[in-house]
């Protein structure tokens, strides 16, 4: 019989392929005509679960995509940890941007390219193939398990919070494990332990029922592309900071203890820079880079459109402009509070030469924090810096993970978010890649993590 490592080390190629057979399900949420390849999806991680030994595996229904729950529950007196995961993945536009087809997983060098390799299936791929290498060493697992894997993490989550108010009884655990964050750096073992929230808004402008001859009507009513572009430039001063009233009265300011902690990181500012491609690094005034990204708020324009943008040219003075933008929010914002003091910044500068629309878009979450000091979150970090042979870090994250709220509010459970994605995977972005060396180590903490936490007192 082999013990945990020796199973997880003896059948890593395995494990690749049927990593690859997962991420060739293109199962985007974002788009209607993949719905049949969500609902495959989700069947594919119900029967790996019952595979590798869950005694229950099942589709659970949403108002959307299935949400696939699995438990394994034959530890007595040992504790409850709930998994979460995904398995929907980003859209892959531009298709031309992607050195090979993103549901065809490409091996280069250590790494595997494919959609949804590192968000978030590879990380949901580490747990399976750790419960695997227990029950293939054991038979049993040293702590009881229960595992939800939703199909809505990037559309929003719309259909998770009414879920989880449904099923308290069902995900009732006594720590929560959730793997979709990322490192550091390469070679920086990093625990997360806050994460910002979100709020995202369309605002649409109209001037005019239909375009206009810029010769015939200009001079005699309002261009809706210029009056946008001097709305959005109203919304921030020339130093960065967000002229929204009230909207960073409630922004909980770092701690001299943590200021001190983030900037004793090992964080490469003129490696960040080169990585970006940026000439020049911009932010917030009075805050250093990891402070603005991780434990400042924002406020940025995601998209414009409006008129004429094809090739040549076109005389025509547009009806209608339109802007995307989104808030990264800190604790203590309330993403509803915020929205509504955006909204009304964004009609106080609209003048009356135009009307305007504001859209509220799902994907609304509110930012999270996990004590460092929680026995469930030390047990994580000793699980990695086992599996990695160094001694794991604690990070913010300047993304969001509705869910982590979620699952503190609503189920009142301490959330440990042990990921293993690194800053240059291109998450979200052509090309996305896992390292085949963190996902390998994970699979190894994930191992660990399971007896840290049965040794570990929780309460």
């Amino acid at each position: 019989m082999p013990t945990v490592e020796e199973y997880i080390a003896d059948n890593q190629a395995i494990f690749l392929e049927d990593l690859k057979e997962f991420v060739r399900i293109p199962s985007i949420s974002a788009l209607p005509e993949h719905r049949e390849d969500m609902v495959r999806c989700a069947e594919y991680a119900a029967g790996e679960m019952r595979r590798i030994g869950m005694t229950r595996a099942e589709l659970l229904p949403t108002g959307g995509p299935p949400l696939v729950y699995g438990e394994w529950l034959g530890a007595p007196g040992a504790p409850t940890v709930l998994v979460y995961g995904h398995y929907d993945v980003q859209p892959v536009d531009p298709l031309e941007l992607w050195t090979t087809p993103p549901f065809e997983p490409d091996i280069r060098g250590n790494e595997m390219y494919a959609r949804g390799a590192v968000d978030d299936k590879g990380q949901v791929f580490m747990h399976w193939k750790a419960i695997e290498a227990h029950m293939k060493a054991h038979g049993k697992l040293p702590v009881n398990l229960k595992m939800f894997i939703e199909g809505e993490e990037e559309v929003g989550s719309p259909h998770l919070d009414q879920f989880l108010k449904g099923h308290t009884d069902l995900l009732k655990a006594d720590v929560a494990v959730v793997s979709d964050s990322g490192w550091l750096d390469r070679g920086i073992p990093s625990i997360t332990y806050g994460l910002r929230g979100l709020t995202y808004i369309q605002v649409n402008l109209k001037g005019s029922d239909s375009d206009l001859h810029s010769g015939g009507f200009g001079g005699a009513v309002a261009n809706p592309i210029q009056i946008l572009a001097e709305i959005i430039a109203g919304l921030k001063d020339e130093k960065g900071r967000v002229t929204v009233p009230g909207f960073y009265d409630r922004v909980r300011p770092l701690s001299a203890e943590e200021k001190r902690s983030l900037a004793g990181l090992p964080f490469d500012e003129e490696k960040y820079l080169k990585q970006l491609g940026s000439p020049a690094l911009f932010g917030e005034e009075g805050y250093t880079t990891l402070e603005r990204t991780w434990a400042r708020p924002t406020l940025e324009i995601n998209g414009i459109w409006g008129g004429f943008t094809g090739e040549g040219s076109k005389t025509v003075l547009p009806a209608r402009a339109s802007a995307k933008m989104s808030c990264r929010l800190v604790p203590d914002q309330d993403p509803e509070e915020i929205t509504n003091l955006l909204e009304a910044r964004l009609r106080e500068l609209c003048p009356p030469t135009v009307t305007m629309e504001i859209i509220r878009m799902a994907g609304m979450g509110k930012p999270a924090m996990a004590p460092i000091e929680h026995p469930a979150v030390q047990a994580a970090a000793r699980a990695l810096g086992k599996a990695f042979q160094k001694e794991a870090v604690f990070v913010r994250s300047g993304g969001s993970v509705p869910v982590v709220a979620s699952m503190a509010d609503l189920l009142g459970l301490p959330v440990v978010m042990m990921g293993i994605g690194l800053p240059d995977e291109h998450a979200h972005a052509p090309d996305e890649r896992l390292d085949l060396g963190n996902f390998f180590g994970g699979i190894r903490a994930a191992a660990i993590l399971w007896d840290e936490l049965a040794a570990t007192p929780l309460k």
